[in-house]
């Protein structure tokens, strides 16, 4: 079996973040969203994978993946460009996957007990598609299916305005190659896009099984930014403590923290896990980092407290102040003001954007 993850679409609700750089490179507890679908994949005992490039900074993706190799994988690059919709996303795959099935993951998505038992089910089946399907409360925002006695797929609908159903699919599709021809019946949506339930109905409609599996443990899809920090959340949450840099005196450690090479925690400072920091960071002196926060490599915190929130590399907050529940990116500068000071800190900023407050 082969794999596919798609690291294209606009990531429009979570501007300014991806003014810059694809939405699936943002980091879930310091690793980037979409890594945590290779890392699925290859659990699953997939070991060539494609990924689908978009149209928003394809060259940091390549950078960061390469080719594979320090991942134990083999990576492909095929550019889908402007955003047309999963199915055609998938369109592009067959000269890849050849007569081989394949597993499709939504970059964006996370998956608490991965692919591996969906995969095997599919492998040891004859069905032209699984999907993985989980109760939710909201089915408006996801495509949704119905199903019959024996857990085969009878309808899709995408984002219904009455769901015939609560269960959403899932980012993660297993296909054979009769879904090509299905996507190439397809006309595009009032979206102007290929949809995959359109395909999948395809099959359906001419007589091929699709069958489906509700996912165990969580589910997460990472479109907007309370959706990160939900992830976040998750991830940490079943962090284990370790150090491998220098706490100096006077600094209170608890909960389970994890703490990279090169980063000291300076004197004075309280650390509530679950927190995870990077590489090479200076914490404090006199700072509090409040538990589900995420700190990047090179990061230096002064100061201030700060609590459910993500810090990407490269940033510098230097203020006491309070900050909760933020997405903070890139090369960030915040730093305190002694006039003009707001009443207000709860932030979402983009790579390289310097604030005063």
């Amino acid at each position: 079996m082969k794999g596919i993850i798609l690291h294209g679409g606009k990531g429009t609700h979570l501007r300014p973040l991806t003014h810059t750089g694809p939405k699936q490179l943002i980091p879930i507890a310091n690793k980037p969203m979409s890594q945590y679908a290779l890392e699925d994949l290859k659990e699953a005992g997939i070991n060539d994978i494609a990924i689908i490039l978009g149209d928003i900074a394809p060259e940091r993706v390549s950078e960061y993946y390469g080719h594979g190799e320090k991942f134990g994988v083999r990576i492909t690059y095929i550019n889908q460009g402007e955003a047309k919709g999963i199915a055609h996303a998938v369109g592009l795959v067959k000269e890849f996957v050849r007569e081989e099935p394949f597993a499709v993951y939504l970059g964006d998505n996370l998956l608490r007990d991965g692919i591996r038992e969906l995969a095997e089910d599919f492998s040891d089946s004859t069905a032209a598609a699984q999907i993985a399907l989980c109760h939710v409360p909201d089915p408006t925002a996801f495509g949704v299916a119905v199903l019959d006695a024996t857990g085969r797929v009878v309808s899709l609908v995408e984002k219904p305005k009455v769901p015939p159903s609560d269960l959403a699919l899932v980012g993660v599709y297993m296909f054979r190659k009769s879904i090509f021809d299905a996507i190439d019946h397809l006309k595009p949506s009032w979206r102007g896009e290929l949809e995959i339930t359109e395909a999948i109905q395809e099959l359906v409609n001419v007589g091929h099984e699709v069958r489906s599996k509700i996912v165990s443990g969580w589910w997460k899809d990472t479109g907007k930014p309370e959706d990160i920090l939900e992830a976040n959340q998750l991830v940490l949450s079943e962090l284990e403590s370790s150090n491998r840099g220098k706490v100096e005196n006077e600094s209170v450690i608890t909960g389970n923290v994890s703490i990279d090479e090169g980063t000291t925690i300076c004197r004075g400072c309280n650390i509530r896990g679950p927190v995870i920091i990077g590489k090479n960071c200076s914490i404090g002196p006199g700072t509090y980092v409040g538990p589900y926060t995420s700190i990047g490599n090179n990061v230096v915190i002064e100061g201030g407290e700060i609590e459910n929130s993500i810090v990407v590399s490269d940033s510098v907050i230097k203020c006491r102040k309070r900050i909760v529940d933020s997405l903070i990116g890139k090369g960030s500068t915040i730093v305190s003001a002694e006039t003009n000071l707001p009443k207000g800190y709860k932030v979402v900023i983009g790579e390289n954007t310097f604030i005063s407050i």
